[in-house]
């Protein structure tokens, strides 16, 4: 079984030392891969930070909006609630009543537990029209969801910056092959003279 020789770091690095065979646009490349890496880690970092931010600035106007109030069933509670998908939390349905901060009475209907009887004390979230909003998000909610609006933003925008650079990079290659083309159409028949016909 023959193993490859490993990488050395010499010859990953021979465009910034100085060489015959260094080309101008051998140092443009190897500066242009340098440059494409710390944007591609500068964009995906500076997503991220984007929108953490802004998830947690919606979720901070959000519970900034709720405010909770005490209230009371006006009936029972239904015994099992209907389950709805991945986040049903058990709890049901049901019409409560409370006095809103102006004095007037309020109707609605929260989330309760299953089987509770009329006049059990709940708490609700209301907004500043009186409401029912559901209940502001606890820190590790928030934390969640901004690592989650992370993760899905911050890869594509890094790989939106590599795709660019790539594009780049490839256009140098292509015009540095052209470039040895047009070389080689002039010292190739030079070359043929001097290795006697057989280069």
């Amino acid at each position: 079984m023959t193993r490859t020789p490993p990488v050395k770091a010499s010859s990953l690095t021979w465009r910034w030392r100085r060489n015959s065979l260094r080309r101008h646009s051998d140092v443009v490349e190897a500066w242009l891969v340098l440059v494409i890496w710390l944007l591609v880690v500068a964009a995906g970092v500076l997503a991220g930070v984007l929108v953490v931010r802004a998830v947690g600035s919606a979720f901070s106007a959000q519970a900034a909006r709720a405010h909770s109030v005490p209230a009371v069933l006006t009936g029972h509670a239904a015994g099992t609630g209907a389950i709805t998908g991945g986040y049903d939390d058990g709890r049901v349905w049901a019409a409560v009543r409370w006095t809103g901060a102006d004095g007037a009475v309020h109707t609605g209907r929260a989330k309760v537990s299953p089987k509770a009887p009329a006049g059990t004390r709940v708490t609700v979230w209301t907004d500043g029209k009186g409401r029912v909003v559901p209940a502001p998000a606890t820190g590790a909610e928030v934390a969640l969801q901004e690592a989650l609006a992370c993760a899905l933003v911050a890869p594509p925008v890094a790989a939106a910056v590599w795709g660019t650079g790539w594009v780049a990079r490839n256009r140098l290659i292509r015009r540095r092959m052209a470039e040895w083309g047009e070389e080689w159409k002039q010292i190739g028949p030079q070359w043929g003279n001097l290795s006697g016909g057989r280069g």
